[in-house]
């Protein structure tokens, strides 16, 4: 059978729904499933109509946390529908407060709030806690939430409670519904994940279908369903995304593909000839190289302010790119890496543009005046997923595994006016950081490492000699999905061997800090 075009790559796997009442945390859960081969999608509670749902197909559905409260008379709710269905649902929080609530429970505020981790006693059994706790054991989980269910609905019973939530686990046996008060989709629920696994794979009856292997024939089938004889031009950075989309792309449909790398003097160092050299050498992908580091750099000259900076590069990348594109006759496709979470973060829980979470550069189309179909292959991904695909088409770890790096590239980690000197500066620092975390066999245990220049001078003292040379920041932080960071733990030995090798190596640098911010505060980037 060909897939239709429009038609996603999950339509031939089981799925399960989940309905998003605005937690920050809701994309936990799509990844926990995922991680267990379970197709998931996420949804606005209110963008749910019945047909829709029926046409899904799910086997399941999840109701996720929220910051709402139940007794508020216009909080959200979840569709009534779902509970004629037949299908099995899993309520978290929020969820399943609304849940209680729809079918006949109470719920009320006032009582005793729990947030951060907690402990549950756990007093009897069901399909989810199967084969992991048993009656009688106490078990960690992570709270939020200031209400909690008072009266339960008919059907339901107490499977295990805490201090500030007596009903802390509840379950309907005969209608395949559960609901949670702690969220097991956070880390901090040591068996979270086998919880929900409990869930998708018992009660719904999944077998763990989804693999990028599987995903990988679908995709190629439907990108050639999609694309017919036309050409592709994809824009080609380096990054993990866009090259695992070209990769792809071309495995599809081969020679119709050409991709156009813009080199805007801003990337780190050697990554501009890795590019090249995989792409055009390793994949046999057309590849135009354009190296546009003079004007990038001509017309950032003066530009101070951060949002400036990310204007002018981002002006100038389309106007680069679209002189590259009509040199080689134009396209009719052009290539994206949109991902899940890009489209799942554009679209408010609530309906309305105060909440949504950020607006991404490529979901909602073209750039004005481009007249093309967009070709988006890894918009139903995660960014884990993303990697786990390229290595299932043979990309180097060096790609796949790379830490994130920002679309203007370094003109953000040198804050003030960007200049050709900083920059190579900056890429020695920065390249000197990242052969130490390798060589400690810490890369792959951090989310993203890098390097600042810091636009202040310093004092300092080489040999008999005294300096007045540049400082730099060093920044390395843990991280899920990148909504909050924490701050990687180096210890004193690492960051002195760092410390030494840049000031004696790097010829302007006297002075290294390391930034201990979190996010929140902070930010990943410095601006």
């Amino acid at each position: 059978m060909t897939l239709p075009p429009d038609a996603p790559a999950a339509a031939r796997h089981e799925r399960i729904l989940i309905l998003d009442f605005g937690s920050q945390v809701t994309q936990l859960i799509a990844r926990r499933l995922r991680e267990s081969g379970v197709y998931c999608e996420i949804w606005p509670f209110n963008a749910a109509p019945e047909d829709r749902i029926r046409a899904f197909a799910p086997k399941g559905v999840i109701l996720s946390g929220g910051p709402a409260s139940v007794t508020e008379g216009e909080s959200p709710r979840a569709p009534d529908c779902i509970f004629d269905m037949g299908l099995p649902i899993l309520g978290i929080c929020y969820g399943q407060q609304t849940m209680a609530h729809q079918l006949g429970g109470k719920v009320e505020g006032g009582h005793a709030r729990e947030f951060g981790r907690a402990f549950i006693d756990v007093t009897g059994d069901c399909a989810i806690t199967k084969g992991l706790w048993a009656p009688g054991s106490r078990e960690q989980v992570w709270m939020s939430h200031g209400d909690r269910i008072t009266e339960l609905p008919p059907g339901f019973r107490v499977v295990a409670s805490s201090e500030g939530a007596p009903f802390a686990l509840i379950a309907n046996d005969a209608r395949h519904y559960y609901g949670t008060m702690f969220h097991p989709e956070v880390v901090h629920t040591p068996h979270g994940a086998a919880l929900l696994k409990n869930f998708t794979h018992l009660v719904c009856g999944c077998t763990g279908d989804w693999t990028m292997g599987a995903f990988r024939a679908e995709m190629i089938e439907k990108i050639r369903a999609q694309v017919g004889k036309g050409r592709v031009v994809c824009g080609l950075s380096g990054g993990v995304d866009s090259s695992v989309a070209a990769v792809l792309i071309h495995e599809a449909i081969g020679d119709q593909l050409t991709c156009i790398f813009v080199d805007h003097g801003l990337m780190r160092a050697g990554e501009a000839e890795q590019v090249v050299s995989t792409f055009r050498d390793r994949f046999n992908i057309r590849l135009v190289h354009r190296d546009a580091s003079d004007l990038f750099l001509g017309q950032l000259s003066g530009v101070t302010d951060p949002e400036a900076k990310r204007k002018t590069i981002g002006r100038l990348f389309i106007e680069v790119f679209e002189e590259e594109q009509n040199k080689i006759g134009g396209a009719d496709f052009l290539a994206q890496g949109t991902l899940y979470p890009d489209v799942i973060e554009s679209v408010s829980a609530t309906g309305g543009p105060s909440v949504t979470i950020k607006s991404h550069h490529n979901v909602g189309g073209l750039p004005e005046g481009m007249r093309m179909k967009l070709v988006e292959p890894l918009r139903e991904l995660f960014k884990d997923e993303v990697r786990a695909l390229g290595r299932e088409l043979g990309i180097p770890e060096a790609i796949v595994g790379r830490h994130p790096f920002p679309g203007p590239g370094l003109a953000i980690r040198i804050p003030g006016e960007v200049t050709r000197e900083k920059a190579d500066l900056l890429r020695q620092v920065d390249s000197i950081y990242l052969e130490e975390i390798r060589a400690a066999g810490l890369y792959d245990a951090i989310w993203q490492a890098f390097a600042v220049l810091l636009p202040v001078r310093t004092v300092g003292v080489m040999g008999d000699g005294r300096t007045y040379d540049q400082a730099c920041a060093l920044r390395a932080v843990t991280s899920t999905d990148g909504m909050t960071a924490d701050v990687y733990p180096f210890d004193m030995g690492f960051l002195t061997r760092v410390s030494n090798r840049i000031v004696n190596e790097v010829r302007g640098i006297n002075r290294v800090t390391y930034d201990i911010t979190s996010k929140p505060p902070g930010t990943i980037e410095w601006e």
